[in-house]
């Protein structure tokens, strides 16, 4: 899923250098000359894991193709307080520019991988797989759920084009979970589209509707409990993936885990990851 090079991440940075330096970076050459060079390094100022490493080489090398970008640490390495991340080397000027653009990335991603690695080791010897889901910052999905990848947990559907999910207002619209079932089968059929499909349940009585109308591939529970959980799995078999899903957090998380359910997918990845603390400092000249 994830390219450095990709369309998206490349139209996502002139976006935000637009932002964020405009007509210039007045502060810097105001009071800095033009020629002038230097060195700076970014530390960690909390454990975590690292994330935008390379982004951070591709954001440098954006605003300044003569920057020296040197990093001490790979995307996805453990990182502790006081962490030496990477230094960059050239015109004073461009690194004041690039400075908050790379941490303000970095720091976002570092975050969501930070929090993935959190929930992936504590679900360590479940046979549980944890996904993200679409609840990403708009603009940012590709690198979002590229850093959730990276603390090592799993991602479900980029968007609404590669996966028919039939939530419950779908279903609700289309009048049932049978003609929901049957409404898109055709409409795959007839635009020959090769998507498979998740329908979310809300009760035991609708995985029984589910399972006696068939043609999906994931059953999604929907703010199931684990004893709900349970009660649906023996219901359901092998005969489908499941996915548990809604209202999940760290503190209940391994009781889900412990009923045997294939999925378990987690919002707050993305959604209410907390940044972790970089800084950039400058050498002593």
């Amino acid at each position: 899923m994830y390219c450095i090079n990709h369309p998206d991440i490349n139209e996502l940075i002139e976006i935000a250098i637009r932002e964020d330096i405009g007509t210039g970076d007045h502060s810097s050459m105001a009071c800095i000359p033009q020629d002038q060079t230097g060195a700076a390094y970014c530390i960690a100022k909390e454990t975590g894991v690292i994330a935008g490493i390379e982004l951070a080489r591709k954001l440098f090398h954006r605003i300044d193709p003569n920057l020296v970008y040197k990093p001490s640490k790979n995307d996805g390495d453990l990182i502790e307080k006081g962490d030496h991340i990477f230094d960059i080397t050239g015109s004073d000027i461009s690194i004041l520019t690039a400075e908050r653009l790379v941490l303000n990335f970095m720091q976002r991603l570092s975050g969501i991988a930070s929090q993935s690695n959190q929930i992936m080791r504590l679900l360590d010897g479940y046979k549980t797989t944890i996904l993200d889901t679409r609840k990403t910052t708009p603009g940012m999905r590709l690198l979002e759920k590229w850093a959730v990848e990276i603390g090592g947990c799993k991602n479900h559907r980029m968007g609404l084009y590669d996966m028919v999910m039939l939530k419950d207002n779908h279903v609700d619209f289309a009048g049932g979970i049978a003609q929901a079932i049957d409404k898109t089968k055709n409409y795959l059929l007839s635009n020959q589209l090769d998507l498979k499909i998740e329908i979310e349940t809300r009760n035991i009585d609708e995985v029984k509707q589910v399972l006696a109308k068939g043609g999906v591939h994931r059953i999604m529970l929907d703010n199931f409990t684990p004893i709900q959980i349970t009660e649906a799995l023996e219901l359901i078999g092998s005969a489908y993936e499941t996915e548990a899903s809604g209202g999940i957090t760290l503190a209940t998380i391994k009781d889900y885990a412990e009923t045997g359910v294939d999925y378990i997918s987690v919002g707050a990845l993305t959604h209410s990851s907390k940044s972790i603390d970089l800084s950039m400092r400058a050498y002593n000249k």
